[in-house]
C-alpha cells in the first residue's frame, strides 16, 4: 500500500471536493481518500500494483481540476503559507475590483436615485451612454474575476456544478442581460421609441454582475486571513527549528546550514540556543524549555545520557549532543506530520455535509431556473423573475457547509498540540466527545511505572547506616526493587561499606559478607531461614503490603537491622486526574497485571472503584470488546507498548509516554507530558470542538434553508420581502466568513 498527498487546486466548496472523493474513489485499488478543502489537499492510500499516480492525476484533471503530489520540506523549514499566498493575491483582486465596482454603482443607482452625476450621463437622451459606460466598467471586473468563470463553467461541463459555477452563472446572466438591454436601446432608440429604449436602461444589472464578483472575492479574502489562524499552532511549530547549527567535526568547530546535518554528528548547544535536531547528550549539561513540544512548563534539567528533542529551547548550561534524527525523522517532523495528518482527516460528521453539498449544487440550479420561471408564469416583470433566479444562484453557494467542519478541526488539533495533546485523526476528535468509560492500565499510567522508596523503619541501627547496609547489598544485585535503593543512598552521598561473597537465594532475597559479618536483604521468608525475629516490624509489614507497597527486610547474622518498603508510587496528578474523569460521568476501570492485593491498594488510594488485576495482554483486549458489546464507548489509555491488542480494540486510544515511535504507531490520541490529566483535557477538547461543528453546521443549514426561500421570492407577497443579487452575494460571503470566525472561537479554549 502506499500513502501520498496531492495539492488540488480549483476547489472552491464542499461540492468540489465530494465529486473528487466520489469519482476518484472509484478508481481500482483505492483504500482510503480524503479531501480537504481547507487546505486544497487530498490524501489517498491505494494498492500501486493497481493505481499509478499519473492516472490519479488525470482522473482529477479530467474533473477540471488540477492535482499534483505534494513537495515534502527537509528539517521543518517554514516554507510560504498557501494560505497567506493566496490571502494576498484575493488582497490586490479586491482593491482593483472595487476601483471599478464603486464608480459602476455610484453611475446605476445615481439616475435611480437622483444622485449627483455629470450631464452626460442623465436624461433619457444619454441613457445609452450611460449603459455603455456601465458595461466598460463592469469588463475589468469580470477580467479581474475570470477564475470564477473558469473553474465554474468548467466544472459545469464536467457535469460537477460548484459554487464557481454558480457564481459564474449569476453573475455573466447578469452581464449578458445588460447586453441584452443595450441592443435592445439602440434598436429602439433607432427606430424612434425613445421612452422604451429608457425602460430598457433601468434593467442593465451590470452592476450586479460586478458587485457579485467583488463582494464574492471580498469574502473569499477575508476566509483566507481567517484559514491562516487556523493553522497558527503547527506554524509555531515549525519556526521551532533553527537554520543553522553549530558542529564539531575533526576538532574543529563551525556552524552550518541544518540541511547539512547527519546522523552521528557532535553540535553543540550554548545558553539561550534552540536544540537543532533530535539527539543525545554525550558531554556536559543543560536546562531544557520544552513547553512548545510538550507543554510542561517547567524547564526540564539534561544530563550526559539524556535525550534531547530538536526545537526545544537550552536555557542554562552548556552541551554536546550526538545527533540521533534529522529531517522528517525528528520528533518536532513527526509531531508536525501527524498534527498535519489529523487536519487532513475528515470526521464521520464532515461526511454528513460532503454527501449534502456534492448535490446541493444541482438542486440549487434547478430551484433558480424553477424560481424564474414560475414568476414569468405568474405574471411578474422580467426583471423581477430574472433577479429571484441570479439571486438563489448567488446566496446558495454551500462554502459554509464545507468549511463548517475542517475550520474547526484544524483549530482543534491545533489547540491540542500546544498543550501536548497530539489527536492523530479527525474520526478520534470526534469519537472522543462520546466517550462513557476510560480503561486504564497501572504501571506507567496511573503509577510511574518504576519502584520508589516509600517507607524506611530502623530498628538498632540508624536510617543512614541501614540505607548504607541495604545499598551495598542491593549494589550487586540486579533486581529492579534494589536500584531505588541504590539510588537513595547515592542522592544522600553515603559511603558503602564493602561487600563480598554475594549470594542470590531464589525467591527469598539476597545475602553477602560486609565487615566479617553476613548480610541478608530479603523477605520475611528469608528472615525465617537465617533465623531473625522480626516480630517489632511484622505488624507494619503487614500494613505496608495491605498498602500495596513491598516490604524489604535487612539484617546481619545476629539481628534485624530493619525495613525499607517499596513501591511503583502513584503520579502526583493521577487521583486529581480520575476524579475528573469521574466528575464528568466517566467510568473509570483499571486493569492491570499486577496482584489483587497491589492493584486494590492503588485503586483505593487514588479512588478507582473498579479495578481488574492479574489479567494478561490478550485479555485486556476482551475487556475491551465486552464493554463495547454492552454499548459502551470505551477509551483505552495505556503506554502503547504491551497494551496494544486493548489500544487497537478501544473506540479511542490514547498513549502514555512521551510520544516514542510505538505509542505514536498504536494510539489515536498521544500525551506528550505522560500525565493522566491530559485525559479529561483531550476529552474536554473533543467536545468543544464537537459543539464547535454543530453550530458551523447549524448556521450552515440554517442560513440555505431561510435565504433560498426568501431569494426566490417566496415571502414576497405575503411580506414584500426579496433579495437581490448583490445583497445576496454579500450575505453569502458573510456566511462564510462567520463559520470560520466561530472555529476560531476554538483558540480562546481554556483547559479545565
Amino acid at each position: 500500500m502506499r500513502k501520498e498527498l496531492y495539492d488540488i487546486s480549483g476547489m472552491s466548496c464542499s461540492a468540489c471536493s465530494a465529486r473528487i472523493e466520489k469519482v476518484v474513489g472509484k478508481l481500482p485499488g483505492v483504500q482510503q481518500l480524503s479531501v480537504n478543502l481547507l487546505k486544497n489537499s487530498m490524501t489517498i492510500t491505494y494498492d500501486e500494483t493497481q493505481l499509478q499516480p499519473d492516472k490519479i492525476t488525470a482522473k482529477i484533471a479530467a474533473l477540471g481540476f488540477g492535482a499534483a503530489l505534494h513537495q515534502q520540506q527537509q528539517q521543518c523549514q517554514m516554507q510560504p503559507e498557501p494560505a497567506e499566498d493566496e490571502a494576498f493575491a484575493l488582497r490586490q483582486r479586491f482593491i482593483y475590483s472595487l476601483c471599478f465596482t464603486l464608480p459602476l454603482f455610484y453611475l446605476a443607482m445615481g439616475r435611480m436615485y437622483g444622485w449627483p452625476l455629470p450631464q452626460i450621463f442623465l436624461g433619457d437622451a444619454n441613457a445609452l451612454v450611460n449603459a455603455l459606460t456601465q458595461m466598460l466598467l463592469a469588463l475589468p471586473v469580470l477580467v479581474l474575476g475570470r477564475s470564477y468563470f473558469q473553474h465554474g463553467f468548467a466544472n459545469l461541463l464536467h457535469k460537477a456544478p460548484n459554487m464557481d459555477s454558480l457564481i459564474a452563472l449569476g453573475s455573466s446572466a447578469s452581464f449578458f442581460y445588460g447586453l441584452y438591454a443595450i441592443y435592445r436601446m439602440a434598436w429602439l432608440l433607432g427606430h424612434g421609441q425613445s421612452e422604451a429604449a429608457a425602460h430598457f436602461s433601468h434593467q442593465l444589472y451590470f452592476e450586479s454582475a460586478a458587485m457579485i464578483l467583488t463582494l464574492i472575492t471580498l469574502g473569499k479574502f477575508l476566509e483566507a486571513r481567517a484559514k491562516k489562524k487556523t493553522s497558527a499552532a503547527i506554524t509555531a511549530l515549525m519556526q521551532l527549528t533553527p537554520k543553522t547549527a553549530l558542529v564539531e567535526r575533526h576538532g574543529l568547530q563551525g556552524e552550518i546550514p541544518l540541511e547539512e546535518v547527519i546522523n552521528g554528528d557532535i553540535l553543540i548547544v550554548k545558553a539561550g540556543a534552540a536544540v537543532p535536531t533530535d539527539g543525545i547528550i554525550t558531554e556536559g549539561n543543560g536546562s531544557l524549555d520544552e513547553s512548545a513540544i510538550t507543554g510542561e512548563s517547567l524547564p526540564v534539567d539534561k544530563l550526559a545520557g539524556d535525550k534531547v528533542i530538536g526545537g526545544t529551547i537550552n536555557k542554562n548550561g552548556y552541551f554536546k549532543m550526538q545527533v540521533t534524527a534529522v529531517g522528517d525523522n525528528t520528533a518536532l517532523a513527526k509531531i508536525i506530520s501527524l498534527v498535519d495528518e489529523a487536519t487532513s482527516s475528515k470526521a464521520p460528521i464532515a461526511r454528513l455535509a460532503d454527501k449534502i453539498s456534492g448535490i446541493f449544487v444541482p438542486v440549487v440550479m434547478t430551484v433558480a431556473v424553477a424560481a424564474g420561471i414560475y414568476w414569468l408564469l405568474a405574471g411578474a416583470e422580467t426583471e423581477f423573475a430574472f433577479t429571484a433566479a441570479i439571486s438563489v444562484l448567488v446566496i446558495s453557494c454551500p462554502c459554509a457547509l464545507g468549511l463548517a467542519t475542517p475550520t474547526a478541526i484544524m483549530v482543534g488539533t491545533g489547540k491540542g498540540a500546544s498543550a501536548g495533546i497530539l489527536i492523530k485523526s479527525a474520526a478520534a476528535l470526534e469519537t472522543a466527545h462520546s466517550i462513557d468509560t476510560v480503561i486504564l492500565d497501572k504501571t506507567g499510567t496511573v503509577t510511574l511505572g518504576q519502584p520508589q522508596i516509600t517507607d524506611i523503619m530502623a530498628c538498632s541501627v540508624s536510617e543512614k547506616e541501614l540505607l548504607a547496609t541495604a545499598a551495598a547489598l542491593e549494589k550487586l544485585s540486579e533486581h529492579a526493587l534494589g536500584a531505588p535503593i541504590v539510588a537513595a543512598a547515592a542522592e544522600k552521598q553515603l559511603t558503602l561499606p564493602q561487600a563480598s561473597d554475594y549470594r542470590m537465594l531464589l525467591g527469598q532475597g539476597i545475602a553477602a559478607v560486609i565487615n566479617g559479618r553476613t548480610c541478608y536483604g530479603g523477605n520475611q521468608q528469608l528472615m525465617n531461614h537465617a533465623g531473625i525475629d522480626i516480630s517489632s516490624l511484622h505488624e507494619q509489614a503487614l500494613q505496608l503490603a495491605q498498602e500495596g507497597k513491598t516490604p524489604l527486610f535487612f539484617a546481619d547474622d545476629k539481628k534485624l537491622l530493619g525495613l525499607i518498603a517499596v513501591a511503583d508510587t502513584v503520579k502526583s496528578t493521577s487521583t486529581a486526574a480520575i476524579r475528573q474523569l469521574q466528575t464528568m460521568g466517566l467510568q473509570v476501570i483499571m486493569v492491570t497485571g499486577d496482584n489483587q492485593i497491589t492493584a486494590s491498594a492503588i485503586g483505593r488510594s487514588t479512588g478507582i472503584s473498579r479495578v481488574i488485576s492479574g489479567v494478561l495482554p490478550e485479555e485486556k483486549e476482551k475487556i475491551v470488546r465486552q464493554l463495547q458489546q454492552q454499548g459502551h464507548k470505551v477509551a483505552m489509555v495505556g503506554d502503547g507498548i504491551n497494551d496494544a491488542p486493548a489500544l487497537t480494540r478501544a473506540d479511542v486510544s490514547i498513549a502514555i509516554g512521551a510520544g516514542t515511535d510505538i505509542a505514536m504507531e498504536a494510539a489515536d490520541i498521544i500525551l506528550m507530558k505522560s500525565d493522566l490529566q491530559d485525559v479529561p483535557k483531550a476529552i474536554s477538547l473533543s467536545k468543544a470542538v464537537i459543539k464547535n461543528i454543530r453550530e458551523n453546521l447549524f448556521w450552515a443549514f440554517f442560513y440555505n434553508a431561510v435565504g433560498i426561500p426568501v431569494a426566490a421570492g417566496l415571502f414576497y407577497s405575503s411580506f414584500g420581502l426579496q433579495l437581490n443579487p448583490m445583497l445576496a452575494a454579500a450575505a453569502m460571503s458573510f456566511s462564510s466568513v462567520s463559520v470560520v470566525s466561530n472555529a476560531l472561537r476554538l483558540r480562546n479554549f481554556k483547559f479545565s
